[in-house]
C-alpha cells in the first residue's frame, strides 16, 4: 500500500499557518541501504504535547526512522524538519533540540549513576559542574536521586532506563525520541515511565515513544504504523480500534483444553487473529467472515460464546494480515514426553546469597509435566537467579531442586542434557555464523551425525533462517535472533523447556509464533517454564508464581489472582493491574513488618 494511501485518522496539516504546533514534518522521506529499501515514501506530522507511538513488526523500518529524526542517517531522499530544523542542514543544532534514548542505551556500566550524568552532560556541551540545579530536577523527576552512587551496571532494567531517559533530557530538547523504553522493564517501573512522559507532554514537549508492546501503543495519543517501510495508518489508536469494531470474540471457560481450541481457532480461515486469556480463548474474524464456523468450535468445546470489545492489538494483527496458524510444525514432529513422575520441577526452600545480598529467599513450588508455569516480578526480584538455579547454571547457597528425576545438588550435568535454555541476555556466539551455532549446539548435546543434518535442516525450515545462514547473530533482525536462540535450545528436544523474557521486544506477529510452539510443545508433554514482563502472555500460563524482593508472594492461575486483586474501582483487573497490586501489597507488608 503506498503511503499517500495510509488508511488517516484526519487530514494532515499544511502550509505555514497549519504548522502550528507541528514539532516534526517529514515529507516525501525514503532511506536505503544498498538494495534494501527501508523506508519508503513516508508522509507525517507529530505534535507538539502529544505523545506518538511508532508501532510496526521487525524490519517495519522503526528505528530507520528515529535515527533519522535525531540527525543520526540522512535520508536518501525527501525532508525531515524538527522543531523547524532541518535534519540534515542543520544537523549540529538538531541534537540541541531533540533528546534521544537508543534502544541500547549506551550506559557506562562501570561508572556510577551521577559519573554517567556528569559525562553525558560534557557529551552534550553543558558545563558538568556547574549544573548542580539540573542534575537534582532529573534525579528527583526519575526518582534516581537515593541511587546516585551506584553502578550503572547494578541497576535493574527499570532502573536503567530512567537514566537514560535523564540523560536524553538533559538538554532541555523540544522533541524527545525514545526507541522501544519498555522493553525489557516490569510493569511498575513501566508506570513510571509513563507516569514521566505524560509530565512532558504535558509541559508542551513532543515525545516519539516507539514499541513492540501494542498496549503501550494504546495508550498514546497518535499512532504511526509502519510495515516494510511504508506508513500504513496515522492517527488515534481508537480510530484504527473502531475498525473491528463486531469482531472480537471470547470462547468463555475453556479450561485445560485451551490450548487445543486456540489451535483449531488459528487454523480456521475466518479466524485472524486469537490469544489465551485465562482459561478463555480470544479470537477475531476476519473482515466479511461468517459467525458459523467459530461458533461450531464452541459447539464443539461445549462453551459459550461472547462478544468482547476490540483492542489496538486486534486491529494491528488485522491490519498487517493476520497472526501465524494454529499448528507448530516443530511440536508435530516431536514424540509425546515421558517421565517417571507426574512432577517435573520441584524446589524446596531455595535461597542464592551473593554476599550479604539474597537474591532468591527460600522460594517453594512444584511445576507438573506438561504445565506452562509462569515466573513473574520487577526488576531484580530474584526470577532470573532462580532460573538459573533451577538449570544447572548456579549453585543454591541452600535449599534443594529436583528437575525432570535429577537432584540438583548431585546431578547437574545429567539434569544439563535434559533441559533447554533460553537466557534472557542472547547468548550465542557471535563470532560464528547462524548456521555455524546451530552446528555447535547440535555437537553440545551430542546429536549423532544423521540425527545432527536432520534437527539442523529442521531448524532451519521451522525458523526461517535459510536467508540468514553465512550471517552473524549480531547482524539479525531481533525477531530471528530470538528464533535462533529458540532452535539452538530445542535442538536435543528436551523433555522441559526454560524461557527467560524469550519474546522481549519482539514483535505481536513473532511473539504469536513462539507461543504457537510453546503451546504445541505443552500438548505434548514439554514442562515450560518462562519468564515475562509481557502481562498478555501471562495468561497462557497454567500457574503463575510472583517473585517481589527475592521472595515468593503469590501462586495460581493467571484468573485467580486477577479475581483476587479485584477492587470497586477496577472490578475487572487485567493481569497489569493484578501484577501491580500484588507487588504493592507485598511492599506494604514487607515494609511494616520491619
Amino acid at each position: 500500500m503506498p503511503a499517500h494511501d495510509a488508511v488517516r485518522a484526519s487530514p494532515g496539516e499544511t502550509g505555514s499557518d497549519g504548522d502550528a504546533g507541528v514539532a516534526v514534518v517529514i515529507e516525501g522521506l525514503d532511506k536505503s541501504f544498498g538494495q534494501v529499501r527501508a523506508l519508503k515514501n513516508l508522509n507525517a506530522r507529530i505534535h507538539y504535547g502529544r505523545l506518538t507511538g511508532l508501532v510496526g513488526p521487525d524490519g517495519a523500518g522503526k528505528t530507520t526512522l528515529m535515527r533519522i529524526l535525531t540527525g543520526l542517517l540522512v535520508p536518501s531522499a525527501g525532508r525531515v524538519t524538527l522543531a523547524g530544523l532541518d535534519v540534515v542542514r542543520d544537523n549540529d543544532a538538531i541534537h540541541v533540540a531533540s533528546g534521544y534514548m537508543p534502544q541500547r542505551f549506551g550506559l557506562y556500566e562501570d561508572l556510577s549513576v551521577m559519573e554517567n550524568m556528569r559525562l553525558y552532560a560534557q557529551l552534550r556541551g553543558l558545563d558538568a559542574t556547574g549544573n548542580a540545579e539540573l542534575f537534582a530536577e532529573l534525579l528527583d523527576f526519575t526518582r534516581l536521586a537515593p541511587f546516585t552512587g551506584r553502578l550503572a551496571g547494578r541497576l535493574s532494567g527499570g532502573m536503567k532506563q530512567k537514566l537514560g531517559l535523564a540523560c536524553a533530557l538533559m538538554a532541555r530538547p523540544r522533541v524527545l525520541l525514545l526507541d522501544e523504553p519498555g522493553v525489557g522493564v516490569d510493569p511498575v517501573s513501566r508506570q513510571d515511565l509513563w507516569r514521566m512522559v505524560q509530565a512532558l507532554t504535558d509541559e508542551g514537549m513532543a515525545v516519539v515513544w516507539s514499541t513492540a508492546y501494542l498496549d503501550e501503543a494504546e495508550r498514546c495519543e497518535s499512532v504511526l504504523l509502519l510495515n516494510q517501510g511504508r506508513l500504513l495508518f496515522d492517527g488515534p489508536p481508537q480510530e484504527l480500534t473502531a475498525q473491528l469494531e463486531g469482531r472480537s470474540f471470547r470462547l468463555e471457560d475453556v479450561g485445560a483444553e485451551r490450548r487445543t481450541v486456540l489451535s483449531k481457532a488459528l487454523d480456521l480461515p475466518s479466524v485472524s487473529d486469537g490469544v489465551i486469556q485465562g482459561a478463555g480463548v480470544r479470537v477475531v474474524l476476519r473482515a466479511d467472515a461468517g459467525m458459523e464456523p467459530v461458533e461450531s468450535l464452541a459447539r464443539q468445546a461445549g462453551v459459550t460464546l461472547s462478544r468482547v470489545p476490540a483492542r489496538f492489538e486486534d486491529a494491528f494483527i488485522d491490519l498487517l494480515g493476520g497472526g501465524p496458524g494454529g499448528t507448530s510444525t516443530l511440536a508435530e514432529r516431536m514424540p509425546p514426553v515421558e517421565l517417571d513422575s507426574d512432577i517435573a520441577v520441584s524446589c524446596r526452600e531455595l535461597t542464592k546469597r551473593f554476599g550479604a545480598f539474597t537474591a532468591t529467599d527460600r522460594v517453594t513450588f512444584e511445576v507438573r509435566k506438561g504445565e506452562i508455569f509462569g515466573l513473574l516480578g520487577p526488576n531484580g526480584a530474584g526470577k532470573s537467579t532462580t532460573f538459573k538455579m533451577l538449570c544447572g547454571l548456579l549453585k543454591p547457597t541452600s535449599g534443594e531442586a529436583h528437575v525432570v528425576g535429577h537432584d540438583l545438588r548431585r546431578a547437574t550435568g545429567a539434569a544439563k542434557g535434559r533441559l533447554g535454555y533460553m537466557a534472557q541476555k542472547f547468548s550465542l556466539y557471535g563470532l560464528l555464523s547462524v548456521q555455524q551455532n546451530l552446528e555447535f549446539s547440535a555437537g553440545v548435546y551430542g546429536l549423532e551425525s544423521g540425527t545432527r543434518r536432520e534437527r539442523i535442516a529442521e531448524m532451519i525450515e521451522t525458523f526461517d533462517l535459510g536467508d540468514w545462514l553465512s550471517a552473524t547473530p549480531d547482524s539479525l533482525p531481533l525477531g530471528h535472533r530470538q528464533r535462533l536462540a529458540l532452535a539452538c535450545a530445542l535442538m536435543h528436544r528436551p523433555p522441559m523447556l526454560s524461557l527467560d523474557e524469550p519474546t522481549s521486544g519482539v514483535d505481536p506477529i513473532t511473539r504469536r509464533e513462539f507461543w504457537t510452539h510453546i503451546n504445541g510443545l505443552a500438548r505434548k508433554g514439554v514442562t515450560i517454564m518462562v519468564t515475562t514482563h509481557f502481562m498478555d502472555e501471562a495468561e497462557y500460563c497454567d500457574r503463575v508464581a510472583m517473585l517481589s524482593r527475592a521472595r515468593l508472594i503469590a501462586l495460581d492461575t493467571p484468573d485467580a489472582l486477577k479475581h483476587a486483586t479485584a477492587s470497586l474501582e477496577r472490578p475487572d483487573p487485567t493481569m497489569e493491574d493484578a501484577f501491580i497490586r500484588l507487588v504493592e501489597s507485598a511492599d506494604r507488608e514487607l515494609e511494616a513488618s520491619t
